[in-house]
């Protein structure tokens, strides 16, 4: 009780304690609860239901936000990336509900011999039913039935060993057929192909197409080593979607052998007169930044330290994009021959290890080249039901190249008033419609606008690839909206067109 009644009477204490109540007595600011605006992605307007089918989300329709509409437009762009599933939905029946016997083998001849199935002179079934199956239809390279080519990278290819017998004769063909299908493209007679490989996709495509004058080649994704080995092939290359650098990146890029120049890349032995001046230049300086740094008493190891961690520092630099779309490549011209070459010989070409090891890149074209396997998409009908109304929907899987998307909408919209679709891309080959977009958005900023009269001569040039002049037309455009990524896409012919998000 002494105890206590002396603690009461301390005042050292009781200011303590006083001082520990007024602490304990503060509250904190309350920071009010603000809930964050929810806006549904744009995935979300369509599902994948158990059956891995695509389902259109039912409240889809009413939750677009305002300024994603656009004004309908009697054409639609065009997306160079590879879809593998495309939904159209309908209130009428789809033409390729119950194809019967005639209507598959109009469409497969028209196909195989790139007949325009509209003309009548021919005795082909013209019906809407043969047009739309002829659109299921391309071509590969190789083909094994028992593994999946593209995308590669599926979980079913495992436990496949290939012999040295077997990756030689599969090496040798795939040569054959790489050879014949760059020359089909060089020579206008193919609008352009695809090399999927394990670790990097390639887009060839003729002159003309997205309002190149010469024949060209997007490569994707690309690392540093990549860059390095075209650039000691002595390959051109430009890079649309990276940065302009400024001047002190660009002579710290000039020392690691790289000359860049908006984007462009070459080897710095290629313009002595240009280059080997500015090297004997950064030579010299570097040479007296080490005997200055010697004058202070700077030790040679620390000297070494130093020049080690700046050249780290630039390796780094030039690592950045490695395996990102800004590390994607353009290449034309004459450039295009060597990079085939290039990509002939390449040991790389072919993976060694792992998944699909020894098995080619895959070949992927419009049109028949040799040795190419003629390959069809599988095709659903189903009915669907949304906002209390009967819909019919027809789904296509499997590798939808670029062309079909305008073909089946130029054939839907001839007999459909109102129809939609919603697509699936491929997340590899997305970039090739910014990059294109890009090319297209650079052109017109040095010529100012691009003639009409080039992209009719283009489009002429093409007559013999395959293609028909409605797709082909789609192509060659190079204006401000003929490139992008469509997810979704609505027709409707009261409203006047084509709208898409």
């Amino acid at each position: 009780q002494h105890r206590q009644k002396q603690k009461q009477f301390d005042p050292e204490i009781i200011n303590d304690e006083s001082i520990f109540e007024l602490l304990n007595k503060t509250t904190p600011k309350e920071i009010p609860v603000i809930d964050a605006p929810v806006v549904k992605p744009l995935e979300s307007r369509f599902l994948v239901d158990t059956k891995h089918q695509l389902v259109i989300a039912p409240e889809a329709h009413h939750e677009t936000p305002d300024e994603d509409l656009r004004k309908p437009c009697k054409h639609f762009p065009i997306h160079w990336g590879i879809k593998s599933r495309l939904r159209i939905v309908c209130k009428s029946s789809l033409p390729g509900n119950n194809l019967r016997t005639n209507q598959e083998a109009s469409g497969l001849t028209s196909f195989v011999r790139c007949i325009g199935i509209k003309d009548s002179s021919v005795g082909l079934d013209i019906s809407p039913g043969a047009r739309f199956y002829q659109s299921t239809l391309y071509w590969q390279h190789p083909h094994l039935p028992w593994l999946t080519l593209f995308p590669r990278n599926a979980k079913s290819n495992h436990g496949t060993v290939l012999g040295e017998t077997e990756r030689a004769s599969l090496g040798k063909e795939w040569a054959i057929s790489f050879q014949n299908l760059f020359q089909l493209v060089r020579a206008r007679q193919c609008p352009y192909f695809y090399v999927c490989a394990n670790s990097f996709t390639v887009l060839f495509r003729a002159a003309g197409i997205g309002g190149r004058v010469e024949t060209h080649a997007l490569l994707t994704p690309t690392s540093r080593g990549m860059r390095a080995a075209l650039k000691q092939e002595d390959i051109e290359f430009t890079m649309p979607l990276k940065k302009a650098l400024d001047k002190q990146d660009m002579n710290r890029s000039g020392e690691s052998g790289i000359c860049v120049n908006n984007g462009s890349f070459s080897n710095s032995s290629e313009d002595p007169g240009a280059n080997n001046e500015p090297d004997e230049d950064e030579d010299d300086e570097d040479m007296e930044e080490e005997k200055w740094l010697e004058s202070l008493g700077v030790e040679a190891e620390e000297i070494k330290k130093i020049n080690y961690n700046q050249s780290k520092k630039l390796q780094n630099r030039e690592c950045e994009d490695d395996y990102s779309d800004t590390s994607t490549v353009l290449i034309e011209g004459v450039e295009c021959q060597a990079f085939y070459n290039f990509l002939l010989n390449a040991k790389s070409t072919t993976t060694k290890v792992g998944r699909l090891a020894g098995v080619p890149p895959t070949l992927l074209a419009p049109v028949a080249f040799v040795g190419a396997t003629l390959r069809t998409l599988t095709t659903r009908s189903s009915k669907i039901r949304m906002d209390g109304e009967d819909y019919h929907s027809t789904e296509l899987q499997g590798v939808i190249l670029p062309h079909v998307m305008p073909y089946l909408c130029g054939l839907l919209a001839e007999t459909k008033d109102n129809f939609s679709t919603t697509l699936v891309s491929v997340p590899s080959t997305t970039v090739f419609s910014r990059v294109s977009q890009k090319m297209i958005d650079d052109t017109d900023k040095e010529n100012e606008a691009t003639a009409i009269g080039d992209q009719v001569l283009w489009k002429e040039n093409l007559s013999d690839s395959g293609l028909s002049e409605h797709i082909l037309e789609t192509m060659c455009r190079a204006s401000k909206d003929s490139v992008s990524d469509l997810e979704r896409l609505v027709y409707s012919k009261e409203a006047g067109g084509y709208t898409w998000s």
